[in-house]
């Protein structure tokens, strides 16, 4: 063989090789396996699964020692099925599951079957109860709340355990600290002075001093006195003391008109001797509704 035969030869045999390795490249591992099973399409770069009906893909591996793509592949159909990758068509037979009947032991499916609940997930739904119920008392209170007083958060005032009559002395005796009249507050000196005897005797009596002029309060004062011939106890009352007490009151409340009506200035010793009238009118008047008030209690 010449030299240009040769030539000629080699190219053919690479032509050939080279036909064979492109074409070599887009193959199956199997083209036949059984229901289920699964096999390795190889597939060349530069190309696609275009199409493959029935065909799962289950998976996708680059190959860097070939160059191609290892896709993983199975199906559920039983026959024939066509993979087109790229030009290419292979052929994948998919064999049915043969059952022998006559050995198989074939059961019905077999029913939902109930677990029973364990001790926490019951327990779960009580405290989850609970917490509902706790939370619905909380908002029904907090609107209960809101209908009575206007506002969720009430300011409960501190109880006040004194007696009358201390209540009474104690308001005096910080009305004389704030030397209201020596500063030229004569008016509201005496309107506090006054307010405080009404709050008393409507404290420790039927009458309603607030309400009342100072003459109706020294009337009812006199009244309530001139009514009542004994004590709770049976001790008959001090007449003596009876009527210092009304006129007690009324010449506290004399010169308390005079300044804030006919805007008189008293006196200093005049200022001194109302607020000294309404601690003594305080004093003496407890000590003849005390019985009465503890009566009451006994009860």
């Amino acid at each position: 063989m010449n030299r240009i035969g040769k030539i000629v030869l080699v190219g053919l045999i690479g032509f050939i090789g080279l036909i064979s390795e492109v074409r070599a490249q887009a193959m199956l591992a199997a083209d036949t396996i059984v229901l289920g099973d699964q096999t390795t399409l190889s597939i060349p770069r530069g190309m696609e699964l275009s199409s493959a009906q029935g065909i799962e893909v289950l998976g996708m591996m680059p190959d860097t020692a070939t160059g191609t793509l290892q896709a993983l592949v199975t199906c559920f159909e039983p026959g024939e099925h066509w993979l087109h990758v790229g030009e290419d068509s292979l052929l994948l037979v998919v064999a049915d599951v043969d059952v022998d009947t006559t050995t198989a032991k074939i059961r019905d499916i077999a029913p939902i079957q109930k677990v029973p609940h364990t001790f926490w997930e019951i327990f779960r739904w009580v405290l989850l109860a609970w917490a509902v119920a706790a939370v619905a008392i909380v908002v029904w209170s907090l609107i209960d709340r809101k209908k009575r007083h206007g506002s969720i958060f009430v300011h409960r005032e501190p109880v006040d355990t004194r007696t009358p009559e201390e209540r009474a002395l104690q308001s005096v005796e910080a009305l004389r600290n704030t030397h209201l009249w020596q500063s030229g507050k004569v008016k509201e000196y005496h309107t506090e002075l006054t307010d405080n005897v009404r709050r008393f005797i409507e404290e420790t009596t039927d009458i309603r001093a607030t309400e009342m002029t100072s003459g109706e309060i020294v009337s009812s004062v006199q009244c309530l006195v001139f009514n009542s011939g004994t004590q709770n106890d049976g001790s008959p009352l001090n007449t003596e003391h009876l009527t210092l007490n009304t006129e007690l009151l009324r010449s506290i409340f004399t010169t308390a008109d005079l300044v804030k009506f006919a805007k008189s200035e008293p006196m200093p010793h005049e200022h001194e001797a109302s607020m000294s009238a309404a601690v003594e009118f305080v004093r003496q008047m407890w000590q003849q509704v005390k019985p009465q008030e503890e009566e009451v209690k006994d009860a």
